[in-house]
């Protein structure tokens, strides 16, 4: 592996609380595809890590509730034929999936005024185009 997977700042993924599982890839292959385990699964204990500070992994667990087997999120990948470059895929997409679950929460909205300029054009617009629809019918045709 290419080393510590980031999450955010400082903090990486343990290589030590990592848990990989191999198995054989579904999908087309050559001679080799039958005897290669290149499906790799990755577990990680969410719920007893130390690696993670307490605030974070409190997020984590809330956020990634509907994921979560006993407290321990699993991640899969099959895309390539190598298990190398899956193994790759698998801890990026964990580290990415734990650093958008540990993001802080968006800063609430300050609710504005619409300017008084918008509001009226935007009604005068609404105007012409009412006047525009309603010169088209037919009444006053005689």
């Amino acid at each position: 592996m290419s080393g510590p997977y980031v999450i955010r700042g400082s903090v990486s993924l343990p290589e030590a609380e990592l848990m990989w599982r191999f198995s054989r890839s579904s999908g087309p292959g050559g001679q080799h595809v039958n005897t290669s385990d290149s499906q790799v699964e990755l577990r990680f204990d969410l719920a007893k890590t130390e690696a993670l500070p307490p605030v974070w992994k409190e997020r984590a667990l809330a956020r990634l509730a509907g994921r979560l087997v006993d407290g321990v999120i699993s991640v899969r990948a099959s895309e390539h034929r190598s298990q190398w470059r899956n193994r790759e895929t698998a801890a990026v997409r964990l580290a990415s999936l734990l650093a958008e679950a540990t993001a802080p929460p968006p800063k609430p909205r300050r609710a504005t005024r619409i300017p008084r300029g918008i509001n009226e054009r935007r009604l005068r617009e609404k105007k012409q185009r009412s006047d525009t629809k309603r010169g088209r019918s037919g009444r006053d045709w005689g």
